[in-house]
């Protein structure tokens, strides 16, 4: 039974891994988060620097934590170029169909497959005036905390890191994924804010990079913290200690 258990698993993995069933979950993806787009009745903080930015051609780094990445391409759709660094699993192919849907286009890779790839692709982006955005808590955690990735492009370029959040009166949380995903519900109320614009110093060293990384992680954490007690939701929190030992763990065994 255990044999037969295997696989099946590899099976369907093999199944859902396939070109046929990405494109049609890309599809479902981009449809459904088009249509709690448009059906949410929105209250917006900040979110029109980021048109602002580019009206004056200027292009950004664009942050946001796992967790309520889904709707994140609903307010980039169109509006400027911009890539997104996405992963090469299978979650990050279906990401991927559903950002080329939104018309935004889309760079492979993390911190721990084709990084050297990717940070290429990402710098190229930037010198050709289009702005880029990254999950600094991909593609598997440790949930809101802050990588060092997107403040090396900001200080390399001078270019602002703009954060953002968003959360939904009416959503599930999918509590064993570890990043408690937020699946919103359409015809709702929802939150999103973006920060002002933050800057690193071109001269910054290590610790100083540090000490910046630390605030931009506590501006996230509280900026998200804060849209969902406006949504009259309990704040999803960081990684606790043992999960954040437990996913250093594991992308050492991988």
């Amino acid at each position: 039974m255990t044999q037969f258990k295997k696989n099946l698993k590899k099976k369907i993995k093999k199944i859902l891994s396939s070109r046929l069933v990405i494109r049609i979950l890309s599809r479902i993806t981009y449809l459904y988060a088009l249509l709690v787009g448009k059906t949410t009745r929105w209250q917006l903080e900040g979110v029109s620097q980021i048109y602002d930015f580019r009206d004056q051609n200027k292009n950004f780094i664009l942050v946001g934590w796992h967790g309520r990445a889904m709707m994140m391409p609903y307010f980039a759709r169109g509006e400027f170029p911009l890539d997104a660094l996405v992963s090469l699993h299978q979650d990050g192919r279906i990401i991927a169909g559903l950002l080329r849907k939104f018309g935004l286009g889309t760079i492979g890779g993390s911190t721990t497959v084709n990084a050297k790839g990717a940070a290429m692709g990402l710098m190229r982006s930037l010198q050709e005036q289009r702005s880029i955005c990254i999950i600094p808590d991909g593609p598997r955690g440790p949930r809101m905390q802050m990588t060092m990735s997107p403040l090396y492009y900001a200080q390399k370029t001078g270019l602002p890191i703009f954060f953002m959040v968003n959360s939904f009166k009416h959503a599930f949380i999918i509590e064993k994924a570890w990043d408690k995903m937020m699946i919103p519900l359409p015809f709702g109320r929802g939150f999103c804010k973006v920060s002002a614009p933050f800057y690193v110093d071109a001269a910054a060293g290590e610790a100083e990079l540090e000490t910046a990384r630390q605030k931009l992680e506590d501006l996230g954490n509280r900026m998200l913290a804060e849209a969902d007690m406006a949504m009259n939701r309990r704040p999803v929190r960081p990684a606790a200690p043992e999960e954040i030992k437990a996913a250093k763990q594991k992308r050492r065994s991988r």
